[in-house]
């Protein structure tokens, strides 16, 4: 297996379109001294960039193949459908997959996929089935989007290689858990000797 070397001074972390890793990257910064050093990562990549050692750990959507992987359940993503601000369905708040029968219906994977070019068929008229992350992270003025209300929900987790040693790793993985300022230790905090068991 080809992999990069990873630096012990900085974690790498990919995320797939829409996720955003502001609040974590805040906090991060607050509380650990070494880089953090995020890349955005194609959601059908996800796999190959962990297995090649590109970065230490990735958000990620499922379905992914997890073997050999860590993977934390995060959240869930609604599915939206995302439409030309033309289209009948732009007129609704919400719309059901039956709602959809007729129309061209293009997957998140066929988004992801195509790029530029299922943008140019979903302003043809098409109508895409994306996280909602997606269609906001992409807002256009000319197109829109209203949720899926019995789609299911498209679930986020962070991953990273079992084999994956990097000393910064559950320093990461403790501030998305929501571990508190003062309950985080750094691994600098851990490597300092104890100078006493004393309470």
């Amino acid at each position: 297996m080809s992999e990069s070397p990873s630096s012990p001074d900085a974690l790498r972390v990919g995320h797939v379109p829409g996720v955003t890793l502001t609040k974590w990257r805040t906090r991060w910064a607050e509380r650990v001294p070494a880089r953090l050093d995020v890349v955005e990562v194609a959601d059908a990549a996800v796999r190959r960039v962990l297995d090649a050692g590109e970065v230490d750990l990735c958000f990620a959507r499922l379905p992914l193949d997890t073997d050999g992987l860590h993977a934390i359940a995060l959240y869930e993503e609604v599915v939206v459908a995302w439409v030309s601000r033309e289209h009948p369905v732009a007129a609704y708040d919400a719309v059901t997959l039956s709602d959809l029968t007729d129309e061209t219906v293009l997957t998140a994977g066929e988004v992801a996929g195509q790029g530029p070019v299922a943008l140019d068929r979903v302003l043809g008229g098409a109508v895409a089935l994306v996280p909602m992350s997606v269609a906001r992270s992409a807002s256009r003025r000319d197109l829109t989007f209203c949720p899926v209300t019995d789609a299911e929900p498209v679930p986020v987790v962070l991953a990273w290689r079992r084999d994956q040693e990097h000393p910064l790793i559950q320093e990461f993985i403790g501030i998305v858990r929501g571990r508190t300022a003062n309950s985080a230790r750094t691994q600098q905090e851990r490597a300092a000797p104890r100078r006493g068991r004393g309470r």
